[in-house]
C-alpha cells in the first residue's frame, strides 16, 4: 500500500489519497477495454494525468467486465479533441468530449473544480474532482498502464464492505442533483449493496425533488434501468422508496389501487434480457406499455359499439400509450416500433409508417416558372402551341427580370514613377 501527498502552504507534506498495487486491488487487467488503455495512453503521452474512473472501476474491482468506459483527464476538451482525430465536443454546460471507435463512444471528461460547489463547471485538480462525485464506490481512480487505483474518499473500503456512502454532505446532496437517488437505489440494484437507514430516510424525504427534473433527464434514466440487467432489482427499489411515482407515475398509481396489475407489471419488466427477449427494435420500451395497453388498447377493433379501421386503432393505441409512460418522453419512433410489436403479437402487423405518416410537402415551382393561381374555366388540355407560346413568354420574362451580371473592367491605375 502506497500514500499520495500533497503540499500544504507552509510546505508540509499532506496525506491525500491511498495508492493500491495490482496486489491488492486485484483487478484482472485482461477486463479491461484496449481502446480505453489506448486513449489513456495517448493522453498521458502529452502530459497529461488520466485515469479511468466511475463504475468501471468498481465492477473490475468486484470482478466484473464493464460495459461502458469512463475517463478523466487534466487535458481540456479543446486538447482532447486535437489528440483524437476521431472526437466530437458534446454539451454546452458541462463539455465533454466523445471518442468515436466505429460504434463505441468513450466519455472522457475533464478535471472540475469545487470552485463553485458541486455543481462548478471550472476545470480542477483531481483532488477537486473527486468531491464532486457522488458515491464512494464510484470515486475511484484507475491508471491502467501502472496498474494504481487511487482512492481520496475511503471508496475501495467501502466495496470491501457493500456499502453504498455519499461523499457530498447529506444535507445537500440531493438538493445540488435530485436524480442522484435514482442513482443510489441503481447501484444498490446492480452491486448488491446496503443503502445506510440515514440514507434512505434522507431519500425519502427528497423525493418530491424530483417532480422538478426536466423530463429530457428522467427519460434518460428510465431508459438506462429498462437496458440494465437488473431492471426488475431497480424498479422494485424505486418503488420501495417512495421514487417510482415520478419516473412512471401512472404505473405507481396502479399498483395501488390494483396488485394484480402489479404483479404482471414487475413480471414484464423482469423479463427483459431473459431467454425470450430478442433485442428487437422497441421490445424494452413495450415492457413499460405492455400490461396497460392489454387491458385498456382495442387490438381488433371490436371492443367499441362500431367496429374500429386500422388507422383508428394505431392512434387510439400510439395516444394511450404516450399518455401512460409520461412524463417520460421516449423517441417516436422507439415508441412506433414497440407499438407494431404488440399489435403482432394479436396478429395484426402494421406498416412501417403506420403511426408516424405525414402529408409530402407540396413541391415549389422550379425558379422562373410562372405559376398560375386561378382556376381555369375548362379542364381542356392545352396544345402544343400554347405551350410553346407559353414556355417563349417565361422565358422573355425571365430573361427581362435578370440582372446584369457583366462585370465592369477596372482600369489600372498608372504606375508612378
Amino acid at each position: 500500500m502506497r500514500f499520495r501527498y500533497s503540499t500544504e502552504e507552509n510546505g508540509r507534506p499532506v496525506k491525500k489519497a491511498i495508492v493500491y498495487t495490482q496486489d491488492e486491488h486485484r483487478i484482472n487487467f485482461s477486463d479491461v477495454d484496449t481502446q480505453a488503455v489506448y486513449i489513456v495512453e495517448r493522453l498521458q503521452a502529452n502530459g497529461y494525468e488520466t485515469y479511468i474512473v466511475g463504475g468501471a472501476v468498481r465492477d473490475l474491482i468486484l470482478g466484473k467486465r464493464p460495459k461502458d468506459f469512463d475517463i478523466v483527464t487534466a487535458a481540456s476538451p479543446v486538447k482532447i479533441k486535437k489528440i483524437f482525430r476521431n472526437a466530437r465536443i458534446i454539451g454546452r454546460r458541462f463539455r465533454l468530449v466523445h471518442v468515436f471507435f466505429g460504434t463505441r463512444i468513450f466519455e472522457v471528461s475533464t478535471f472540475r473544480s469545487m470552485k463553485d460547489g458541486p455543481t462548478s463547471n471550472t476545470f480542477g485538480t483531481i483532488e477537486e474532482d473527486v468531491l464532486r462525485r457522488d458515491f464512494s464506490l464510484n470515486a475511484l481512480f484507475y491508471d491502467p498502464l501502472k496498474q494504481l487505483v487511487i482512492d481520496y474518499v475511503g471508496g475501495m473500503k467501502d466495496i470491501q464492505k457493500r456499502l453504498i456512502r455519499p461523499i457530498i454532505a447529506l444535507p445537500h446532496i440531493f438538493t445540488d442533483d435530485p436524480v442522484r437517488m435514482i442513482r443510489a437505489v441503481k447501484y444498490a440494484a446492480v452491486t448488491d449493496f446496503k443503502l445506510p437507514l440515514t440514507l434512505k430516510w434522507k431519500i425519502r424525504g427528497h423525493s418530491s425533488l424530483l417532480a422538478g427534473v426536466s423530463p429530457s433527464r428522467l427519460t434518460e434514466e428510465i431508459f438506462k434501468i429498462i437496458h440494465s440487467p437488473h431492471a426488475l432489482a431497480i424498479v422494485e427499489g424505486l418503488d420501495a422508496l417512495g421514487l417510482y411515482c415520478y419516473l412512471q407515475p401512472r404505473a405507481a398509481e396502479l399498483f395501488k389501487t390494483m396488485p394484480a396489475f402489479k404483479a404482471r407489471y414487475l413480471k414484464t419488466i423482469g423479463a427483459l434480457n431473459g431467454e425470450g427477449f430478442k433485442n428487437l427494435p422497441g421490445e424494452t420500451l413495450s415492457a413499460l406499455i405492455r400490461d396497460y395497453l392489454e387491458d385498456n388498447a382495442d387490438w381488433d377493433g371490436t371492443r367499441g359499439i362500431e367496429p374500429l379501421s386500422l388507422a383508428e386503432r394505431c392512434k387510439n393505441a400510439f395516444a394511450l400509450a404516450r399518455q401512460f409512460v409520461l412524463p417520460m418522453n421516449p423517441p417516436r419512433v422507439e415508441l412506433d416500433a414497440a407499438l407494431r410489436l404488440l399489435f403482432a403479437e394479436h396478429g395484426v402487423s402494421i406498416k412501417r409508417t403506420r403511426f408516424n405518416e405525414r402529408r409530402p410537402r407540396p413541391k415549389s415551382p422550379p425558379p422562373g416558372k410562372h405559376v398560375e393561381t386561378s382556376k381555369p374555366a375548362a379542364n381542356k388540355p392545352a396544345t402544343a402551341s400554347e405551350l410553346a407560346t407559353a414556355s417563349g413568354l417565361a422565358a422573355a420574362n425571365s430573361t427581362e427580370n435578370t440582372p446584369n451580371k457583366r462585370r465592369r473592367r477596372r482600369r489600372r491605375r498608372p504606375v508612378k514613377q
